[in-house]
């Protein structure tokens, strides 16, 4: 089986390895992580081995029986790594001829590394996304849930330009900020919370689909050119549950696309869940005061007793930087690649690793963010400015039978008005009003409700109550369909 350096390729060498060179080398450090999938994997191979003729019905039990063995020492964290183990494969394929002997050496028959690795890595990413699912569904709840929690129907006019108190507080009104700037319209908190999680609904639906990919059976390609001995790769994707077998051989050991769409996957979450943590870090500041981290995650400042800091958020918002760092520097690892495996491809599975443990990280922490924020709705009434509803003014004018640029330009003429007489937008009389355009009326009055401002956007996808409950409506049924979805073979697994 193995040469008496240990090593599975020893025999036309000649001479130990250089001590540095055995070290770059190796990569026991973190593959050990796929010592289960790479057990289930031989556990499957060693069945297409004997209904091949290579194995008789008692070598392949007591390969099963001593591959147990095998997992139970990793579970138990009592397998012993051995200094020439260069990878798990290596370890594990060492540890089966210490148990039984020479028997081992027929479990490799036919299978290379190359085929082996890609097939442990598609198990073990593949049971990683359902988990990353699960994480990334009950972040999207948490959202959903405290964003209705903090809306309560109204009691009378809670949309007043005055303060709202304790008695009429229902809406929780967010003044809009495209472009950093004062905006018209400022949304409701619960379509703002809403467009978060409809961007996180996104990307679960993107990892189903990286999922489905990643579900194909590499394992019967060899080396390079197959398996020339009759190994049923049929039989392999049934014992391993696979939702396809790869096409090509040669393309099946070198390929990386599934892990490169796995990191671009985690970047893309990660740059929402960034949007997500720059617009709390800055509602959070002393000049907004809108909403207040719990204590369980924020830090404080070494020299400023008064300080709190949202580290939990800061931290969201770096570790995008880390995850598109791996997707980039995987990248260009397979841009300059000649076909067929290389050893290059030894850097993916750390990129996947790290990149699992930060989304797992960074979706658990999101998740406990989200659900102890603290909500303060007064202040978001008081930072309410009627130059927000600019925009409104031009609605009304419209409603009326003017053109939409007549009325934009009126509108503006208004603000500008206002803001040479040193007034607000509303404290500009009706008289004044109608110097810029005959068609302002008593009613104009109503443009000044906040709530009527949100509740105006009715249709699908606006800020109205109704929009707002379609939307909610809509995310169970999101849910429940990529949950129908995952029934299948392509989708092993969703929360």
């Amino acid at each position: 089986m193995a040469s008496e350096s240990g090593k599975l390729w020893g025999g036309r060498f000649v001479g130990a390895v250089d001590p540095v060179m055995e070290k770059f080398n190796s990569s026991i450090a973190y593959d050990r992580a796929l010592w289960e999938v790479d057990v289930q994997g031989s556990k499957a191979y060693s069945r297409g081995l004997q209904k091949a003729g290579l194995l008789t019905r008692e070598e392949m039990d007591q390969i099963l029986h001593a591959l147990d063995k095998v997992a139970e020492e990793w579970a138990q964290g009592t397998f012993k790594v051995n200094p020439s183990d260069e990878d798990i494969h290596t370890a594990n394929e060492r540890r089966l001829k210490e148990l039984i002997g020479e028997t081992a050496g027929k479990l490799h028959t036919g299978r290379s590394r190359n085929d082996q690795v890609v097939t442990d890595l598609r198990l073990w990413m593949r049971q990683d996304c359902s988990r990353l699912s699960a994480l990334l569904w009950e972040l999207i709840r948490t959202m959903v849930d405290r964003a209705e929690a903090v809306y309560t129907p109204a009691k009378g006019s809670a949309h007043s330009l005055e303060p709202l108190d304790s008695e009429v507080r229902g809406w929780a009104i967010v003044q809009g900020y495209p472009d950093s700037v004062h905006a018209s319209g400022g949304p409701d908190l619960l379509p703002l919370a809403l467009s978060h999680a409809v961007a996180l609904t996104r990307d679960s639906e993107r990892l189903l689909e990286v999922q489905k990919r990643i579900n194909v059976l590499p394992l019967g390609s060899g080396a390079i050119a197959g398996n020339p001995l009759g190994v049923d790769r049929e039989l392999l994707q049934a014992e391993l549950n696979f939702g396809a077998i790869t096409l090509n051989s040669m393309d099946a050991t070198s390929e990386r696309d599934f892990v490169a769409e796995f990191l671009f996957w985690a970047s893309l979450c990660m740059t929402h869940l960034s949007r997500m943590a720059e617009d709390l870090i800055l509602y959070g500041t002393k000049e907004f005061s809108f909403v207040q981290l719990s204590d369980a995650y924020s830090t404080g400042s070494s020299l400023m007793p008064q300080k709190k800091n949202p580290d939990s958020l800061e931290l969201i918002r770096s570790k995008a930087g880390r995850v598109f760092g791996r997707c980039a520097g995987l990248l260009m690892t397979l841009k300059g690649l000649p076909s067929t495996y290389n050893k290059d491809l030894q850097e993916d599975k750390e990129a996947v690793f790290e990149v699992s443990d930060t989304m797992s990280a960074v979706l658990q922490v999101a998740t406990g963010v989200i659900s102890t924020l603290q909500i303060h709705r007064e202040n978001m009434a008081r930072a309410l400015s009627p130059d927000m509803l600019a925009t409104d003014l031009a609605y009304y004018l419209v409603r009326k039978g003017m053109p939409f640029r007549q009325a934009h330009e009126a509108s503006g003429r208004a603000v500008f008005l206002a803001e040479t007489k040193g007034v607000a937008l509303n404290q500009l009389s009706l008289k004044e009003l109608q110097t810029i355009s005959p068609l302002f009326s008593g009613d104009v009055s109503r443009v000044w409700d906040y709530g009527h401002s949100v509740e105006q956007y009715t249709t699908l996808g606006g800020t109205a109550r109704s929009s707002v409950d379609w939307q909610i409506g809509q995310m169970p049924v999101l849910w429940l369909t990529l949950k129908n979805t995952s029934d299948s073979p392509k989708y092993p697994g969703l929360p």
